[in-house]
């Protein structure tokens, strides 16, 4: 029978091996949702780099938020999506472009009313079932003063792809950004036509202007 002293020790070795069981996982799942083709695999490597050089920042689920806004007739329509992945890698001053990469699953969307739930999952607008994920992959990113950039990037919504600018917005950043802090914060947002992405339906009724809007919290990622 083991004593109190062994029944600790054995307790905090599970606990430490989960831990690095968890953090193993962390590192093989941030690039896993771009490979096989979904992105180009120069920008997978870019990211991988980052890693590397600790210049690169995963976003922490649990403290962020994805979600959208769109005017109907009836009442503003706000939705979240509760499933998402990704990461990004500053750019410098210097010049450098960074790369940003996220991954959203159309399923775990939400609104602020349950009725309309399925009304947007479905074929009218979401279509979850045929078009399961939305990507972004972003193609520059410019500072326009010091906590503030636009990020571009190439957005791939209800099977159409289109490019988009995010206004940015970055907190709790220092002088040197490129992984001199652990953390970093932002807030993202742009305006995009739901029509261009082939979701027209309803147009009478629903406004085709749509506002995305990111508030992000990532952390540096451990490789």
């Amino acid at each position: 029978m083991l004593s109190s002293k062994q029944l600790i020790r054995l307790l905090l070795a599970v606990l430490v091996l989960s831990a690095a069981m968890l953090a193993m996982a962390d590192d093989g799942e941030l690039c896993e949702p771009f490979k096989d083709g979904v992105v180009d695999e120069s920008l997978v490597s870019d990211m991988l780099a980052a890693a590397e050089d600790g210049h690169l920042y995963q976003i922490r689920k649990a403290s962020s938020q994805v979600g959208f806004c769109v005017d109907s007739q009836f009442r503003e329509v706000a939705g979240t999506f509760r499933e998402f992945q990704g990461g990004l890698a500053l750019g410098t001053p210097d010049g450098s472009n960074g790369q940003t990469m996220v991954v959203v699953n159309t399923a775990s969307l939400e609104t602020d009313h349950a009725v309309i739930d399925p009304l947007i999952k479905s074929e009218r607008f979401f279509d979850t079932r045929n078009y399961p994920e939305i990507l972004f992959v972003s193609s520059g990113f410019e500072w326009t003063g010091a906590r503030s950039a636009r990020l571009s990037g190439d957005l791939t919504l209800h099977g159409v792809t289109r490019p988009v600018v995010f206004e940015v917005e970055l907190t709790n950043l220092t002088e040197d950004l490129a992984g001199q802090t652990d953390m970093v914060l932002f807030k993202a947002t742009t305006s995009i036509n739901r029509s261009d992405f082939g979701m027209d339906t309803l147009s009478s009724l629903v406004s085709d202007t749509v506002r995305l809007c990111l508030s992000v919290e990532a952390i540096k990622y451990q490789a």
